[in-house]
C-alpha cells in the first residue's frame, strides 16, 4: 500500500471517528471468525482481530458471529474482551443482521465464511470487508483451474466488498488475474500477529514442573502433511486413505531436518527444547517422529508435552521461549507478532500462506521442505537462532515493526469503509 493511499485512508478514518463521537450510537461490526477450536491458530485469528478493532476502532460494538468456541474458547474471548457479544442462534443473528452496519469476515485459509458474508451482502445490502485471508492456491504458484465455476463466485463476493486483504502476496496476485476489483485489494498480514492472550500463570507452572527456564529454551512443533482430523471424535470425519498415504509417505522426511536441528541445538548451545503442539493431533505427531526417534542422550534437553492447550496458555510459553521453529505457521505468527523468532518450514499441500514470511522480511527463515536444496539448511538456521538470540529477537521485533504499521493501514481503511450512523 503506498504512502498516498494511506494518508488519504488515516485522514478520512480520523474524520470518522470524530464524527462518531456526535453521533446518537457507536458504529456496529459483525465479525465472522472462529472458524474450529482443535487448533490454536485458527483460535488465534478471532482475538487478534478484535484487539485490532480496540486498537484502531475502540468506540465500535463488536458482534462476534462464529462457528465454534466451546472447549472454553468462549471463556477466554470474553476474559480478555468482556464487551463482546457472541451471537448464540437465529435470533442473535438476525437481530444483528437488523442492527449493525458492516461485516468484517476474519483471517482463514480462505473465504472461510462465504456463503455467510454472500447472505449479507444480498439480505441486508450493507457494506462488508474481508481481513487476511488466503486465497485460491496451494503450492508455490496459483494452480487452480481459473475456469472453476466456484472461484468465479468468490471474486463477485470480492468485488462486492469495501475492501478485501489477502494475507500472502501469492494470494493476492492470484484473485487480481481472475478479476478482481473491488475498491481495495491490498495485503494484509494475518490477523493472528496481534494477539496477546496471556495464561501467564499456566506457563510458568508447567515450565517450572519441566525445568525449563525462560529465554533458554526453544519451542518445536511437528505437522503431518494433511491435518489427520478423522482421528479426532469431535470432527466425525471418515478416514482418508489417500492423504493418510501421503503422511506415511512424507513425514520422515518432514521430520528429520527438525531432528537435525535439535540435535545441533542440544550439541552446540545450553539451550532446551520443548516439543508442543498447534492442534490436537500433533501431540502423538510429535512423540512418534520426534521424541521417540532422538539418541536416548538427548532426551534429558527435550520435554514433549502431551497435552493440548488454548492460544492464552501457548503464547504465554512462547514469548518466554528464545523461538521457535517447525511444520506450523500460526505458532510462528503468534511468535513474531510479539517479537519472538521463528522458523517455518511449509510445503505444496499447505496453502500459500507461509509466503507471508517472505512479505513480511522473514524470507530466510521460511523453508520449502519439498525444495530439497532447503532441506539441509533449515538445522543450520535454527542453530543460529539458538546460539545468537539477541540478533535473532532483534530480527523478529523489526518484522513485528512492519506487521504493526500494515496494521494501522488496513484498520484505518476499516474505519473509512463502515457508513456513519444518523
Amino acid at each position: 500500500m503506498d504512502r498516498r493511499r494511506f494518508v488519504l485512508a488515516a485522514t478520512l478514518a480520523t474524520v470518522i471517528r470524530g464524527l462518531a463521537a456526535g453521533r446518537g450510537r457507536a458504529p456496529r461490526v459483525v465479525l465472522r471468525s472462529s472458524w474450529q477450536t482443535v487448533n490454536i491458530g485458527d483460535i488465534a485469528h478471532t482475538p487478534g482481530l478484535l484487539r485490532l478493532l480496540e486498537q484502531h476502532l475502540p468506540e465500535a460494538e463488536i458482534f462476534l458471529w462464529p462457528n465454534r468456541v466451546d472447549h472454553g474458547v468462549d471463556r477466554m474471548l470474553l476474559a480478555r474482551f468482556p464487551k463482546l457479544r457472541i451471537l448464540q442462534g437465529t435470533a442473535d443473528i438476525e437481530s444483528a443482521f437488523r442492527d449493525a452496519d458492516f461485516l468484517l469476515h476474519g483471517s482463514g485459509p480462505s473465504l472461510v465464511g462465504e456463503k455467510e458474508v454472500r447472505r449479507w451482502h444480498e439480505e441486508t445490502g450493507k457494506p462488508f470487508g474481508i481481513y487476511g485471508i488466503t486465497f485460491g492456491a496451494r503450492g508455490s504458484s496459483a494452480t487452480k483451474n481459473v475456469s472453476d465455476p466456484g472461484l468465479a463466485k468468490t471474486i463477485e463476493i470480492f468485488n462486492a466488498a469495501r475492501f478485501v486483504f489477502f494475507r500472502d502476496s501469492r494470494s493476492l496476485a492470484f484473485a487480481k488475474s481472475l478479476g478482481a476489483a473491488c475498491p481495495v485489494l491490498d495485503f494484509a498480514p494475518d490477523a493472528a500477529f496481534a494477539v496477546d492472550l496471556r495464561d501467564d500463570a499456566a506457563a510458568e507452572a508447567y515450565l517450572a514442573a519441566n525445568g525449563l527456564e525462560s529465554g533458554s529454551f526453544l519451542c518445536c512443533i511437528p505437522r503431518l502433511r494433511y491435518t489427520p482430523y478423522w482421528t479426532l471424535p469431535e470432527k466425525r470425519a471418515a478416514p482418508d486413505p489417500v492423504k493418510q498415504a501421503r503422511n506415511d509417505e512424507m513425514k520422515e522426511h518432514d521430520h528429520r531436518p527438525l531432528r537435525e536441528a535439535i540435535l545441533a541445538v542440544i550439541r552446540d548451545t545450553p539451550m532446551k527444547i520443548l516439543l508442543c503442539p498447534e492442534d490436537r493431533t500433533q501431540m502423538q505427531v510429535g512423540k512418534e517422529l520426534l521424541w521417540d526417534r532422538l539418541p536416548e542422550a538427548a532426551r534429558s534437553r527435550v520435554v514433549w508435552r502431551p497435552d493440548y492447550w488454548l492460544t492464552a496458555d501457548a503464547l504465554s510459553t512462547y514469548t518466554r521461549s528464545a523461538g521457535l521453529f517447525g511444520n506450523e505457521m500460526h505458532s510462528p505468527i503468534l511468535c513474531v507478532g510479539n517479537g519472538i523468532p521463528a522458523i517455518v518450514c511449509r510445503w505444496a499441500e499447505q496453502t500459500s500462506k507461509g509466503y507471508m514470511w517472505e512479505d513480511i522480511g522473514l524470507g530466510d527463515w521460511l523453508f520449502d521442505l519439498d525444495d530439497e536444496a532447503a532441506v539441509p539448511r533449515v538445522a543450520p538456521a535454527v542453530l543460529a537462532m539458538a546460539a545468537d538470540p539477541g540478533a535473532a529477537k532483534a530480527k523478529a521485533e523489526a518484522a513485528a515493526e512492519r506487521v504493526r504499521q500494515w496494521q494501522k493501514q488496513t484498520m484505518a481503511i476499516l474505519g473509512n469503509s463502515i457508513p456513519k450512523v444518523s
